[in-house]
């Protein structure tokens, strides 16, 4: 199965989404699942917020490789799941032909921590990471 995870810019919810359920993955040997991210208004080669890198790297995950890219046509025909951070993105992916089936809005919606203090990264990141233990549940794992 492979997983999308889909925010705005793909610099702050959906990267750390991305790095913190690949260590889940790893953690857990689950080798039948992969992931990547992506932002609907990525600026291609953006790197990571900084108080995003520092909230993961908190938890021994390192984002400071990341760089932004925009979802991709290839994206949108290969991925099994589009796991979005807000109701707005499913919208989008939906107006593209993303079939409702294939979309799920992580923990009912992560707000966007853009420009926040280190605090509300930290609330966002560990609101993420709950929602992704519940979603490795959710698909069985």
């Amino acid at each position: 199965m492979k997983i999308i995870f889909i925010c705005t810019g793909n610099t702050c919810r959906s990267p750390m989404a991305e790095g913190l359920f690949r260590r889940l993955l790893a953690e857990r040997g689950i080798m039948d699942i992969t992931c990547d991210s992506a932002g609907l208004f990525a600026n291609p080669g953006e790197p990571a917020a900084d108080n995003a890198v520092t909230a993961c790297r908190e938890l021994g995950v390192d984002l400071s490789a990341h760089r932004a890219k925009p979802l991709s046509q290839e994206m949108l025909q290969s991925a099994d799941l589009f796991v979005v951070m807000m109701q707005s993105h499913a919208g989008v992916l939906k107006s593209s032909g993303v079939p409702q089936e294939k979309i799920k809005v992580l923990g009912g919606g992560v707000g966007d921590p853009f420009g926040g203090s280190m605090a509300i990264y930290r609330a966002s990141r560990d609101q993420i990471q709950k929602a992704l233990e519940e979603l490795l549940h959710e698909l069985g794992h």
